[in-house]
């Protein structure tokens, strides 16, 4: 596992499909989200075991410590790592909506990050965002990630189209604590 502050990331279960599949059928979840169709489990499943043994893929659940419990409240992970640049796509979720705008997303993205960085050595995370989504704006600007560029009209989302920010950190540019 990986610990920060009041927040942890643990492997990945087959007995969190369900949970998945739930959040991933909630509109207001998904619409962050590069899926656009609601989640079947059957599908989650062949996800699920399509991540088994890749190398290029790192993905955690999110856990919260409320009292004596830790809840699970979202996912994230490192994609497509490219071990010869050192480079790595990153997602985040946050499926429990109870949890938005806590703080427990730049956390889990600030723990994710010190992984990549201090233990896996990557030099680079990138992701994309959207551009009605500042609340995931803000989090990733708060670990350091700088927007790159911008994809225009490059998401259709309800009923229209959307620019798609890039935004990129490096190595040398992460602060392992808040300032």
């Amino acid at each position: 596992m990986l610990f920060g502050k009041g927040v942890r990331l643990r492997a990945m279960e087959r007995d969190d499909l369900p949970t998945f599949v739930r959040w991933f059928n909630d509109p207001e979840v998904r619409r962050f989200l590069l899926m656009y169709e609601p989640m079947s489990h059957v599908k989650e499943e062949r996800w699920f075991e399509s991540t088994l043994d890749r190398r290029d893929e790192f993905l955690y659940a999110i856990e919260v410590n409320e009292g004596d419990a830790w809840v699970h409240i979202g996912n994230l992970g490192l994609h497509r790592v490219d071990w010869r640049n050192r480079t790595a796509g990153f997602g985040i979720v946050l499926g429990e909506r109870d949890y938005w705008c806590r703080g427990f997303g730049t956390e889990a993205t600030r723990i994710m990050l010190r992984f990549a960085f201090e233990e896996l050595n990557l030099h680079r995370v990138e992701l994309e965002t959207y551009s009605f989504n500042p609340r995931a704006q803000r989090c990733y600007e708060k670990v350091g990630f700088r927007r790159e560029g911008t994809r225009r009209e490059a998401l259709y989302r309800d009923g229209r189209y959307h620019d798609v920010h890039t935004m990129g950190i490096l190595k040398r540019e992460f602060a392992t604590e808040e300032p």
